[in-house]
């Protein structure tokens, strides 16, 4: 077990290292990550929900909206709900920045694709999904979105 998480985990890093090097769209990791998880989810977050799903601090996210904001990508307005909270929605060129992340990734790292051809990606994906899954389980009480 040891050894399939220190994979992953270096996996991790080195992904995240050669993402930040190449920052496409101008994206930090962060901002690519808060976008694609409202790519995934859909609209109409509240930043704590979101801070709950990718495990970060709420400040961290508050720092991240703001940036993202600034750049027309996302619009964090009150919530119709709850007057004092507020919901988070990606804009139409937050939504086009994400996609076209996703397509550069895709031709950046295709050395990657080629060392994991999609037969391979599909057939170790059912296995890293039902990991994290079981891992999503043991979250601290609040923290059940999925990421």
């Amino acid at each position: 077990m040891f050894a399939l998480l220190n994979e992953i985990g270096i996996i991790e890093q080195l992904m995240r290292n050669r993402f930040e090097a190449l920052r496409p769209a101008g994206l930090r990791l962060a901002h690519f990550v808060l976008l694609n998880h409202l790519a995934r989810t859909g609209d109409g977050k509240n930043p704590v929900s979101i801070a709950r799903a990718l495990q970060l601090a709420k400040g961290a996210i508050t720092n991240t909206l703001q940036r993202l904001e600034e750049r027309g990508l996302v619009s964090v307005l009150p919530d119709p709900a709850d007057a004092r909270g507020k919901r988070v929605w990606l804009t139409q060129e937050g939504r086009a920045a994400r996609d076209a992340v996703v397509v550069e990734i895709a031709t950046r790292f295709a050395d990657v694709a080629q060392a994991m051809p999609p037969e391979r990606c599909q057939a170790v994906l059912p296995d890293l999904q039902h990991l994290r899954r079981h891992l999503d389980r043991f979250r601290k009480p609040g923290d059940a979105d999925e990421t």
